[in-house]
């Protein structure tokens, strides 16, 4: 039996400001859960507190991954410093 996987290669990771990303998109979970607070007696009436509870675990995570994205980040330029400088004393 076939994978699908077997059909053709995997596309190869998108490029790109990474960490400007994910910290736009923990600022924004972080806005909704403060614009959504005000309404919290309206959502713990209608049993749909899980909506402010969502926002916060969006931004709790988001923080992690600024973490995460900016230590890779930092990894990746520092193994190319240091390949830069072997590659010109070979040649």
């Amino acid at each position: 039996m076939w994978k699908k996987s077997e059909l053709r290669e995997a596309p190869a990771p998108l490029e790109g400001p990474v960490v400007g990303t994910i910290t736009g998109g923990t600022v924004i979970w972080f806005v909704l859960f403060f614009a959504q607070l005000p309404f919290y007696g309206w959502y713990a009436d209608h049993r749909h507190t899980w909506f402010l509870w969502t926002c916060l675990a969006g931004g709790g995570l988001g923080l992690l991954g600024i973490w995460y994205v900016r230590k890779r980040d930092a990894a990746i330029k520092r193994a190319a410093a240091t390949a830069t400088p072997d590659a010109a004393n070979a040649a």
